[in-house]
């Protein structure tokens, strides 16, 4: 078991044992989690970056390409029938 402390200006140090092991380098991020009597540190784990071709074949889109002109359109129709709820 290693103890540490903390510093004046809020800090702990994690001990080098236990940041080796976890593979925890300079900025890792963590989650502070408030357990009544103590609190638990998880590394914040970043989502990995993706592009619009990673994603897109989830949209499961089987039509016609829509145009830029089309989505316009579905957008001001959209705005309009919220205005119109609003009113």
């Amino acid at each position: 078991m290693d103890i540490t402390k903390l510093s004046p200006q809020g800090q702990v140090i994690i001990p080098q044992s236990l940041r080796e092991a976890h593979q925890w380098g300079v900025g890792q991020e963590f989650i502070v989690i408030d357990m009544g009597d103590g609190i638990l540190l998880k590394p914040k784990k970043p989502f990995p970056e993706t592009t619009l071709e990673d994603v897109a074949g989830c949209l499961k889109y089987q039509g016609k390409a829509k145009t830029l002109e089309d989505m316009d359109n579905a957008i001001r129709q959209g705005v309009e029938e919220l205005w119109h709820d609003c009113g």
